[in-house]
């Protein structure tokens, strides 16, 4: 049994190192051709029967499993994710990669530690890695799109009053500012130049920034442009209104710091002291997992330490 597991670890193993290291190559190996192709994908619009203009998502480099990706309903949710992280990898490279760490985790822990639970526990741990660096990237992104937008939105204001159009003041705003900002304006631009609305076009925005501050901008917009108006003026009073928000939100989140803080020792805790007492001594917790007793008392743990998860977040959590 232990000369099968090794053998199906060294396995995937080398199946990941050889993808990796062919990976790695053709993108070295093409480094300019990769550049202009991604360039390409990003404004590759299709028709459909409808006449609409929708942007081709790619889900994987495999044929085979992008399509059965694109079968699948939860693909699109998950690939929202993708795209809002601004990742340069597709979502099928994601999903292999949980796949196979969850696989090495399930068998390296059953093969060290000799206990089912722990290693199913260990392999969910590692599965879950990319979708918790997804969201890590997301969050960080739209930090970053908020310490922006307020600048965005006085420049765009006074492109209008300049006598500059929205679109060009846009594109003025997508020059000035680095990525989310520029990155995300300009996109949009992208989609108006190609035929796309603009209503349309700045809900594609929201869709790539999940942020409030985006949203409220949007409807003011959309509201502005079938109503009519002094869009500079409604753009710069939402400026300010979004720079006092992020002013306010940042207080929130220095006061909660240490709640945050305490929230995640307290739940980290009684989890690595398990480890390492069934690392150190396996006989020690050897009840909870064989007597009846104990399954309920562990069961019983997990529920309590899940409660305690959502109670401390909701203390901590403060609505703007």
């Amino acid at each position: 049994m232990d000369f099968m597991i090794i053998g199906v670890m060294i396995f995937i193993v080398t199946v990941a190192v050889i993808e990796t290291t062919l990976f790695a190559y053709r993108n070295l190996a093409s480094t300019q051709r990769s550049k202009i192709k991604k360039r390409l994908q990003k404004y590759t619009f299709v028709e459909n029967d409808f006449g609409d203009i929708l942007k081709k998502r790619e889900f994987s480099k495999i044929p085979l499993l992008d399509k059965i990706l694109s079968s699948l309903s939860v693909t699109v949710k998950l690939d929202k994710l993708v795209i809002q992280s601004n990742t340069k990898y597709a979502l099928g490279f994601f999903l292999l990669l949980s796949a196979v760490l969850g696989t090495c985790g399930v068998l390296a822990g059953q093969y060290f530690l000799n206990n089912v639970l722990l290693a199913i526990l260990i392999g969910f741990v590692l599965m879950i890695i990319p979708y918790v660096y997804l969201l890590n990237l997301k969050t960080k992104r739209i930090l970053k799109f908020q310490t922006q937008l307020h600048e965005g939105l006085d420049l765009v204001a006074r492109a209008l009053r300049a006598g500059h159009s929205f679109t060009s003041a846009l594109k003025l705003a997508a020059d000035e500012f680095g990525d989310p900002l520029g990155t995300e304006f300009e996109e949009t631009l992208d989609e108006i130049n190609f035929g796309v609305s603009v209503p349309e076009a700045l809900k594609g925005l929201t869709e790539r920034i999940d942020c409030s501050e985006v949203k409220y901008f949007v409807i003011a917009v959309i509201i502005q442009r079938e109503t009519g108006g002094n869009l500079a003026e409604l753009i710069e009073s939402l400026a300010h209104i979004i720079r006092k928000r992020f002013i306010f939100e940042g207080k929130v989140r220095i006061l909660t710091a240490e709640g945050r803080l305490s929230a995640i020792i307290l739940v980290a805790l009684p989890i690595l002291i398990g480890v390492w007492l069934q690392i150190s001594n396996p006989d020690f917790l050897r009840p909870l997992f064989v007597e009846p007793i104990g399954k309920i008392m562990l069961a019983g743990a997990g529920v309590l330490l899940v409660v305690g998860m959502l109670v401390m977040k909701q203390m901590v959590k403060i609505e703007v």
